[in-house]
């Protein structure tokens, strides 16, 4: 029936499913229409071309979506971490500063997240898109660019590791704290790059995500994001891998000869060797900037949206914030801001899945930092193969679980609630996959001054004993060698070492003062010499054990990532969804993100047993750990973080009340007569 003209919706025929609805907007245009208008061909102004309309669609979005995710991970999560320690030696920067450095992304995406996502929301997702991208390479060359500004790399002499009775070596170490490198100030370059990686790494996530539910039917949105997730842990496998190889590569790409040619032969196992970090970023550069086309090309609504948000069913908490946004309009200005806020804030079942998912992301960029060290001494491994370890661990299992987790809900046609105790489920399941950390631990190995004493001479907890008391060793030279008594020594000088030769590429040394007679008579082949390089190789078995449950602890944490996401954009008013995931990322960073490796850090170096002391009497790395003090600390996090998980997970489903379904066709009948006579 029409009236003056205006067709009155209130005299419509009622949709078959009654739970259906289609929210009007302010003017009493319904937002159907409204994203018909604004669906349009793929392009740029007038010029759309044909073979562009072939991305013009969810697929394409997606797999531009999925391409910056991978980049942003590669820059962010990949290269910055494989690339710190070698920048804290070139800059002359300790732990605390290179910690800023890391910090500065999680700061930009905290102070930024939710005015983007609140003002991103009614705006065109994919020109934020395109911005994020611009700030996201511009990042990535800056933090490159105190490379070209600090000049050549200059590696002084090579330090003597053997006992010298003249006691040579240490007369030429003092604590000399006058000189003062201009290095440092490098520091607020790479915290510029970082805070520009961070602007550009908001709308992806917020934005992105959000325009991914407003494209697809509602049962295969979690498919969709779920894949987008998976990309996003791809980034920073690629990201180590590259990173890693790309540290082969000398920083200066050519080794430079001096006159005397005395320090020419340099490899990667010489301490004073650097790799070229910062080859990657400029790449990623030019890779990002590449897809600033494609998402400037996308239209405000991809062809289809009107017809998909029409025929989606609410289940936003009922809690009469819905009808709050929808009669107020709130969200169309900045006024609104805090009345929009305090909307998500006061929704139970929201903040409470947001608790739950930073009490998950504390754990797992805890592990994701220190996976790595704990295999490392744990089991005995070089850091570069514990890193590798690590990474074949985490990432795989990481995507393998939300892309499980989003098949199954896409193909169950899991409801709000529904998705909620699935999410139970599997936190239950992680939580007593945790356990792997009772059983599958292993002690430390005998090493000299620290567990052991040398062969009853000397004392606990200190390197110097009688027989390397005239050596001048140095405690801030660590470089251990496993001695023919198999027990561990702090370096050749320490193991009263005065001679090596090679033995196939590999240091072996003699006339080692400390080291007592082998304990098996059939000995290998390396100890018909006093001692080798490196550590002593651990007896634990348990690391094929610890990986496989572990893998598997990984899969069941994140497969309540993409459900926790979904839930997320199903329990808020739709013209919140955006804003919510905007405050999402603050609570995951404040609580998550940000503590998560603190807290980790501050657990392992609570069961450090050897510290390392500089010439200047400073206390640095940490050289040993106690391993079975270190798997009780870090399983009982992980497990403490489970459990607040669970609990906010069943608080969740207990406290969600879903629309009743013939709420949203009363509410939008009165909506529209309300717009009608407007």
């Amino acid at each position: 029936m029409k009236r003056g003209g205006i067709e009155n919706p209130v005299f419509e025929q009622p949709s078959p499913e009654p739970g259906r609805r289609r929210q009007a907007s302010p003017a009493g245009i319904d937002p159907g229409v409204l994203a018909e208008v604004e669906e349009g061909p793929c392009g740029w102004g007038p010029c759309t071309p044909k073979f562009l309309q072939l991305c013009n669609n969810p697929e394409g979005y997606l797999a531009a979506y999925s391409l910056l995710a991978i980049f942003q991970g590669v820059v962010v999560n990949g290269l910055i971490n494989i690339s710190i320690s070698t920048i804290e030696k070139r800059y002359e920067l300790n732990s605390s500063l290179t910690g800023l450095i890391s910090a500065s992304y999680d700061i930009a995406f905290c102070v930024l997240s939710l005015f983007v996502s609140f003002f991103g929301e009614r705006g065109h997702k994919p020109r934020w898109l395109a911005f994020s991208t611009f700030m996201l390479g511009l990042g990535s060359l800056i933090f490159s660019l105190p490379h070209f500004s600090s000049g050549k790399y200059y590696y002084g002499a090579k330090l003597e590791d053997t006992c010298q009775i003249s006691g040579a070596s240490s007369a030429n170490f003092t604590c000399n704290a006058s000189t003062k490198s201009s290095l440092p100030n490098y520091l607020y370059v790479f915290i510029l790059g970082q805070l520009l990686l961070g602007v550009g790494g908001t709308p992806l996530y917020t934005l992105g995500t959000a325009f991914i539910d407003d494209s697809v039917p509602k049962h295969k949105s979690s498919l969709y994001i779920g894949i987008g997730y998976s990309m996003s842990l791809l980034g920073p496998a690629i990201g180590y891998v590259l990173g890693g190889q790309l540290l082969t590569i000398y920083i200066d790409i050519q080794i430079p000869e001096r006159q005397d040619r005395t320090y020419t032969n340099m490899d990667q196992d010489d301490p004073r060797w650097l790799g070229a970090w910062w080859i990657g970023f400029v790449g990623c550069f030019f890779a990002i900037w590449l897809l600033i086309i494609p998402f400037s090309c996308f239209p405000k609504h991809l062809p289809g949206t009107a017809k998909i948000q029409a025929e989606k069913i609410s289940e936003t908490h009922n809690d009469g914030s819905e009808a709050l946004v929808e009669t107020q309009n709130i969200g169309k200005s900045f006024k609104d801001f805090p009345m929009a806020l305090l909307i998500l804030l006061k929704n139970p079942v929201l903040m409470s899945l947001i608790i739950a998912s930073s009490s998950e992301a504390l754990v797992a960029t805890g592990f994701a930092t220190f996976l790595p060290k704990f295999i490392e001494n744990q089991f005995g491994k070089t850091s570069s193969f514990s890193a590798t370890l690590g990474g074949l661990v985490l990432i795989p299992a990481a995507a393998l679980g939300q892309i499980i987790s989003g098949i199954l809900v896409s193909k169950c046609k899991m409801d709000c609630k529904s998705i909620i105790k699935f999410m139970i489920g599997t936190c239950s399941v992680a939580l007593l996959l945790n356990t792997v950390f009772l059983f599958a631990k292993c002690g430390n190995e005998p090493f000299a001054g620290v567990s052991e004493t040398y062969n009853g001479t000397g004392m606990l907890h200190n390197l110097t004993a009688p027989c390397n008391a005239d050596c001048g060793c140095l405690r801030f030279m660590y470089y251990p060698v496993c001695g023919r008594d198999e027990i561990q020594y702090f370096s050749p000088c320490f193991a009263g070492c005065s001679s090596y030769l090679f033995n196939n590429n590999k240091k072996a040394y003699h006339n080692c003062s400390c080291i007592g007679k082998p304990k098996r008579e059939n000995v290998s082949e390396d100890f018909l010499y006093e001692a080798v390089a490196g550590k002593c190789p651990t007896q634990c078995k348990f690391l094929p054990l610890f990986l496989t449950f572990f893998f598997f602890t990984v899969v069941f944490t994140f497969m309540a990532v993409t459900p926790t996401t979904v839930a997320i954009l199903r329990c808020v008013p739709d013209k919140q969804r955006s804003f919510a995931l905007g405050v999402q990322s603050v609570f995951l960073r404040l609580l998550g993100t940000i503590p998560g490796p603190i807290l980790f850090g501050v657990a392992i170096d609570n069961s450090c047993v050897l510290w390392d002391i500089d010439e200047c009497k400073t206390k640095g790395a940490c050289w040993v750990y106690d391993n079975e003090r270190m798997a009780y600390l870090l399983m009982g996090i992980s497990a403490a973080c489970k459990i607040v998980t669970i609990i906010f997970v069943v608080m969740a489903v207990y406290l969600y009340k879903p629309p009743p379904a013939s709420a949203a066709v009363s509410q939008k009948d009165s909506e529209m007569v309300s717009s009608v006579h407007t």
